[in-house]
């Protein structure tokens, strides 16, 4: 647990960075406000008018800001990094750890640390070209319809415009924020092989993230029904 609190530093200046990035953001938007505000010179379609593309806004950089907190410190991730941290300590990897309660912490730690990073370089590369993080279910395709948007969006995101291209943000935050933990890794754990096996495991974990924000309100709605 004493590592765990040696980590937390590190989580709130990224998060500190990001919010400074946000504030950055929100503060041009406010200064566009006007110009933005006025179709004719945007050229975009504005909010509630008949377009093929999904009424869907422009994430803001409050939104960017609660997006990186979420999937940091959210109840999802923090439920994440129990299990996993719990399995590795049962299974003592890395073995510098130990199998004890201080070796959890550690654990616990370095994943938080390294989500952490993930997610700051992520939203803060995404605002330089307007790339949004967000998932957005498609409850009104069939079900093989969802099943590809559920694969499409754990490489692509929505840019202002509203049309999907490859999550270049993500596609490069992912692998070099994993390389760059190996700086603070254990020795085991902190080479070349170790950190590409962390990426892919860190796009199937974004999958798996996806299916469960597509599915699970539905899930929810079901189950609520059956009580009633």
């Amino acid at each position: 647990m004493q590592v765990l609190r040696q980590q937390l530093p590190w989580v709130l200046v990224l998060l500190t960075a990001c919010t400074a990035g946000a504030n950055a953001q929100s503060h041009l938007e406010d200064s566009n406000s006007d110009s933005t505000s006025n179709p004719e010179i945007t050229g975009k379609q504005p909010q509630g008018s008949n377009s093929d593309r999904p009424s869907i806004s422009e994430i803001t950089g409050k939104q960017r800001l609660e997006w990186v907190v979420k999937g940091t410190v959210g109840p999802r991730s923090l439920a994440t990094g129990i299990f996993t941290s719990a399995i590795q300590t049962a299974e003592n990897r890395p073995r510098e750890y130990g199998p004890h309660w201080d070796g959890f912490g550690k654990r616990y730690g370095i994943r938080l640390t390294g989500v952490a990073t993930e997610h700051v370089m992520e939203a803060s590369l995404g605002a330089l070209w307007g790339e949004d993080p967000r998932y957005f279910r498609a409850e009104d395709h069939a079900f093989s319809g969802r099943m590809k948007h559920i694969i499409v969006m754990t490489v692509a995101a929505r840019r202002p415009e509203g049309n999907l291209a490859p999550a270049y943000a993500r596609l490069i935050s992912m692998p070099a924020s994993n390389f760059l933990s190996n700086t603070w890794r254990a020795d085991s754990i902190s080479n070349t092989k170790d950190a590409i096996g962390r990426t892919v495991l860190g796009f199937a974990g974004k999958l798996a993230g996806n299916a469960i924000a597509e599915f699970w309100p539905d899930l929810k709605k079901r189950v609520q029904h059956r009580k009633e």
